[in-house]
């Protein structure tokens, strides 16, 4: 079982009418939507943003996934929470959990980024600032 106490960081998102299928739920593409906020979220918390419109470095996500535990319905709201899962030389990946109205786990996600140059076109080790801001979530 996922402990939700290690999640620091959550993120309330508005359930649209546009997100539901055919069926009547919330459209799978629209979790992964919701997974790219919860990363968008983290990377505004712990500075990844900021150094990126200084430098044109930042971080690129190599790998995503979602395994999709109940749906999600509209009217409601969805709540993604994200933590650092493990942190390596260049990459580290994030958890992310999608919970409903009732406080239930909808999704489980992983994302891996590495830290990428966009001027040089390469990847760089985990600079110590980053490792330390991103060890706190």
């Amino acid at each position: 079982m996922k402990e939700i106490a290690d999640y620091k960081l959550s993120l309330e998102l508005r359930i649209d009418w546009s997100d539901l299928d055919m069926y009547q739920h919330v459209n799978n593409i629209t979790f992964m939507r919701f997974l790219q906020s919860g990363r968008v979220n983290f990377w505004e918390s712990t500075g990844i943003h900021e150094f990126y419109q200084k430098t044109n470095k930042g971080t690129m996500l190599v790998s995503t996934n979602c395994d999709f535990k109940r749906p999600l319905h509209y009217p409601g709201v969805a709540r993604v929470l994200t933590k650092l899962d493990k942190v390596g030389n260049s990459s580290f990946s994030l958890s992310h959990l999608i919970m409903n109205n009732e406080d239930q786990i909808c999704a489980e996600g992983l994302d891996t980024v590495v830290c990428y140059d966009f001027d040089k076109n390469c990847t760089f080790p985990v600079p110590v600032w980053l490792r330390e801001n991103i060890s706190q979530y």
